[in-house]
């Protein structure tokens, strides 16, 4: 196993790592909109705040050697499931074409009463 430690995702504000390699799948903790320098949410809106979401995830697939090409899975946890149409669009934009297997949710709350959390889990050549 091979843990992911990256400056350009949010540091973990529990017990937990950003990310961990196991036999060629880098199994990403959920991200939330946290600005990766200050720890604070960014935006107001679930587009906003989706926006920020998928540049945490990026950033944790690329300290992993990989990129949004090699997500096979993503699992979203949306505060407000009536805001899917418009996270939807932008989720969408982050990917280019191809889209992962995917899990949607709408629960009660999510850390720092954030809008969104995606998680994902990515191909990683283990070289």
């Amino acid at each position: 196993m091979k843990k992911i430690a990256t400056p350009k995702a949010p540091a973990a504000i529990g017990p937990y790592v950003q990310g961990k390699i196991v036999n060629g799948l880098l199994f990403a903790s959920g991200q939330i909109a946290l600005d990766p320098a200050t720890g604070e949410l960014v935006g107001t809106t679930i587009e906003e705040q989706t926006e920020q979401v998928m540049k945490n995830i990026k950033a944790l697939l690329e300290a992993a050697g990989t990129d949004i090409d090699h997500v096979v899975k993503a699992t979203c946890f949306l505060s407000n499931i009536a805001e899917f149409a418009q996270f939807n669009v932008v989720y969408a934009e982050a990917f280019n074409t191809e889209f992962p297997a995917r899990s949607a949710v709408g629960v009660a709350g999510l850390p720092k009463s954030a809008l969104v959390e995606v998680e994902v889990i990515a191909a990683v050549d283990e070289k």
